[in-house]
């Protein structure tokens, strides 16, 4: 039998994933059992699979294979047209990014972690929750690698959904950041990849970042930003923009949701008080911007995350 064991995901995917067509039904699977906030991260399932085949397909989904199996089995992997037949080992990772096409056959039975990732939002957490710029080709491809850090990252993950003792979805949560945070560190490709302006580079972007995580509750003007970055305002403006893709103050009208987003799932703390913590005007303001961008008002919001945890066994 397979397994899918814990789920951070980004999001409910209408396009075909590599779980459609992996063989087997997964053991575990967290995208049931993970509280709202956390399934917006990543996808992380277990598979302990019998000998089988995968087909040759391309995929929207970055793809992180983490072998656990003890003894060294027979793979062979189609990627982008080359065959490769290898020993795969404990503790060996595979990544095969977004875009790249990719098929399997296994020789022995599978013990293995798959972590699918969402490109855009992944791009999105390692900017906000990180503060490093993304390659838009955004995780390195590797065929085979040996790293045991990153192996016991995602056993701590698999655990933390397998046991389901008190406080099991808090840490679980706390352990997929501490996951994506050492997966981007090791594979993403930053700014040695990244085709910076000379004078818009990631160290500028970390001292923007850190200045919003810190003030997102006060005022901030652009200036504010600009100065940060040591540039004109002017120049700051087209140059963040280009480079991240949205004007500055969009970048920190969504950092204010995503902070309200946390802060909704304490259900007692009033709507007004996240509004004013969160750097919005009035309750009104809040509403109408964070409905503008997460699609529902935070009081529907909030209602959605207590009823699925209401609806957990």
């Amino acid at each position: 039998m397979g397994c899918r064991s814990a789920v951070l995901q980004f999001s409910t995917m209408a396009k075909q994933t590599y779980q459609d067509v992996y063989p087997s039904l997964p053991i575990l699977d967290s995208a049931k059992d993970a509280r709202a906030s956390a399934a917006e991260l990543l996808t992380l399932e277990y598979f302990e699979a019998e000998p089988d085949t995968m087909p040759t397909k391309v995929f929207d989904q970055h793809h992180i294979l983490l072998n656990l199996k003890e003894e060294p089995q027979r793979v062979e992997n189609w990627r982008d047209g080359e065959h490769r037949d290898f020993t795969y080992r404990m503790h060996e990772i595979i990544v095969t990014p977004a875009g790249v096409e990719s098929g399997w056959r296994w020789h022995g039975k599978s013990k293995v972690i798959v972590v699918t990732l969402d490109p855009e939002k992944f791009e999105r957490f390692a900017q906000t929750e990180v503060g490093v710029l993304l390659a838009e080709s955004q995780l390195k491809s590797l065929p085979q690698f040996e790293d045991p850090d990153i192996c016991h990252a995602g056993e701590m993950l698999r655990d933390a959904l397998a046991g389901g003792q008190l406080g099991s979805e808090l840490i679980f949560e706390s352990l997929a950041r501490v996951f994506l945070v050492k997966l981007i560190q090791k594979y993403g490709l930053q700014e040695e990849a990244y085709a910076f302006s000379r004078s818009f580079t990631a160290k500028h972007y970390r001292r923007v970042l850190d200045f919003v995580a810190q003030s997102y509750g006060k005022s901030i003007l652009v200036e504010d930003l600009a100065r940060e970055a040591a540039l004109s305002t002017s120049h700051f403006a087209q140059l963040f923009k280009r480079t991240i893709g949205m004007s500055p103050m969009q970048f920190v009208t969504t950092y204010r949701v995503e902070q309200a987003k946390k802060k909704l799932a304490v259900h007692e703390t009033p709507l007004i008080d996240i509004a004013m913590s969160c750097g919005f005007a009035d309750q009104a303001h809040f509403s109408r911007v964070f409905k503008q961008i997460a699609g529902e008002s935070p009081s529907k919001y909030r209602a959605r995350l207590s009823q699925q945890r209401d609806s957990r066994p």
